[in-house]
């Protein structure tokens, strides 16, 4: 993207047009060119400086990647949920699981029953009759199934609940949306992935999407269901006020002498990308709710104006004040974004910032974080969410408990067989006690580390379900069912 600015002076002294193209690369410093017409005689003429920005370095901030990294952390978890809840009776066989291996992003070689058991606060396995393919057939198979356990279905219930005593709240969220799309309309497929980033529940095409018919409506196009705009709220059409300026602690209250870019801690730009920024934001702001996308150039700075406002508009609705940048570039068209949109929100390291922990890249809206990378506004909803991080830790102590208690019990039949070698016949033949150490003792730590290690177990065939459902562990999971799973009509359940 090339940037052109004009620069006017009072006095008579050249008159220079700034041209930056920054377009994202490699974490190599940026490289400028400058071309410039010089005077002729005792004239000055006009000066043409152009600014070529081949690669911008993006510097690492540690307290905000750290949010990307927690959340990481629990994504199967978050998915696994979200599936869950999404079915009648919130359980699912895992033989039907082993399907969702793309939405759950675990590739082939993964097992997931060693996912599952690595959280065994938050899911339990148990053993359920299921029909086999000939209807006709009266014998049951078993098959291995997965829910919720009872604390992480009341986490469950209570996130629940929150969403629906917030729905107006959030039914605003939705409709400032489509009153920033150009066409006041946005497909639910897109939607979907970034509700969650709103805090939006599972259920909102069906149940908040139809509750409020006067703010918006669900409409059918050639590209599938879409949410449309009813009612234009002028209370919501307020863009956010300009970012406060920092105090820069000074004793005497008086006018900086020279222009100051506000910047994160320890974030060095190059003196050309500092005057383009400081010549950006002393442009005047451009509402997005009254200014659409088409009323300026694609290449314009007024373009690129009205683009930051509107990422900054949709970051400040998300609850963690962070979203993807793959969500933002899912709706490309719908709110008038360049097409080079990741390159856009780097050129700004004023107002956003570019994490690159995860599979996908995270963009943080900076003035929503203080200096050490905490939020300055915490929803409530946030607070219900840090719980599934509380039964995560949960689940870690446990499987370290688990460990400690296989560990002890090897070491007793240890002991326990030295115990029974020291008591035999004192008569017996040494070597023969030696030649026959290897065939009839056993320490109990040749297999110790097979029993930990989970992944090597097959979850994709009835072997599998057989193992697990045989295994000597069964004492761990919970007994008692799921309470709010089970139906009148549903089969009996056994827990495993």
């Amino acid at each position: 993207m090339a940037l052109c600015l004009p620069l006017s002076f009072s006095n008579p002294k050249p008159v220079a047009s700034l041209s930056s193209s920054f377009v994202h690369g490699g974490t190599k410093p940026s490289s400028f060119s400058i071309n410039e017409k010089l005077k002729t005689g005792n004239r000055l003429q006009n000066v043409s400086v152009s600014i070529s920005c081949s690669s911008i370095k993006l510097v690492h901030d540690r307290a905000l990647d750290k949010h990307v990294v927690m959340k990481y952390r629990v994504r199967f978890v978050q998915k696994l949920k979200t599936l869950l809840l999404s079915k009648s009776k919130h359980y699912i066989p895992v033989h039907i699981l082993c399907k969702c291996r793309s939405y759950l992003g675990l590739p082939k070689p993964r097992s997931i029953l060693s996912m599952i058991h690595r959280y065994p606060s938050i899911f339990e396995l148990f053993n359920m009759s299921w029909p086999p393919k000939p209807l006709n057939a009266t014998k049951l198979h078993p098959k291995l199934c997965v829910r919720l356990t009872p604390a992480a279905a009341a986490v469950a219930a209570e996130e629940l609940a929150f969403q629906s005593s917030i729905s107006n709240m959030l039914a605003a969220k939705l409709q400032k949306l489509l009153m920033l799309s150009s066409r006041r309309k946005l497909l639910l497929s897109k939607l979907v992935h970034f509700a969650p980033h709103l805090g939006l529940p599972p259920n909102f095409r069906s149940r908040l999407c139809n509750d409020h018919p006067e703010k918006f409506r669900t409409v059918d196009t050639p590209y599938g269901r879409a949410l449309e705009l009813v009612s234009w709220d002028v209370n919501l059409a307020k863009c956010l006020p300009p970012r406060a300026s920092r105090d820069p602690g000074f004793i005497v209250d008086r006018p900086l002498k020279f222009k100051q870019l506000r910047l994160r801690k320890g974030l060095n730009l190059k003196r050309r990308h500092q005057d383009f920024l400081l010549r950006f934001e002393e442009m005047p702001e451009v509402c997005p709710y009254r200014n659409p996308a088409e009323a300026f150039s694609k290449e314009s700075l007024e373009a690129e104006k009205r683009s930051c406002a509107v990422v900054r508009e949709i970051l400040a609705m998300t609850i963690e004040k962070r979203t993807l940048i793959d969500h933002l570039t899912h709706f490309r068209k719908d709110f008038g974004f360049p097409n080079k949109l990741r390159g856009m929100i780097i050129r700004h390291p004023e107002l956003f910032y570019v994490s690159l922990k995860g599979q996908r890249h995270s963009v943080f809206l900076v003035e929503g974080f203080g200096e050490k990378g905490d939020l300055l506004e915490k929803e409530e909803i946030l607070s219900i969410q840090d719980k599934w991080m509380d039964l995560a830790r949960e689940s870690k102590r446990m499987r370290r408990e688990r460990r400690k208690s296989r560990f002890r019990k090897d070491i007793g039949s240890l002991n326990e067989a030295d115990q029974n070698n020291s008591d035999s016949d004192d008569d017996y033949d040494d070597n023969i006690g030696i030649d026959n150490f290897e065939n009839v003792y056993d320490d109990g730590f040749e297999n110790i580390f097979e029993e930990l290690d989970f992944e090597a177990e097959d979850d994709d065939d009835d072997q599998g379900d057989k193992i697990f459902s045989q295994s000597n562990y069964g004492e761990f999971w919970t007994a008692e069912p799921f309470p709010i799973q089970h139906g009148l009509d549903e089969p009996q359940m056994q827990p495993w």
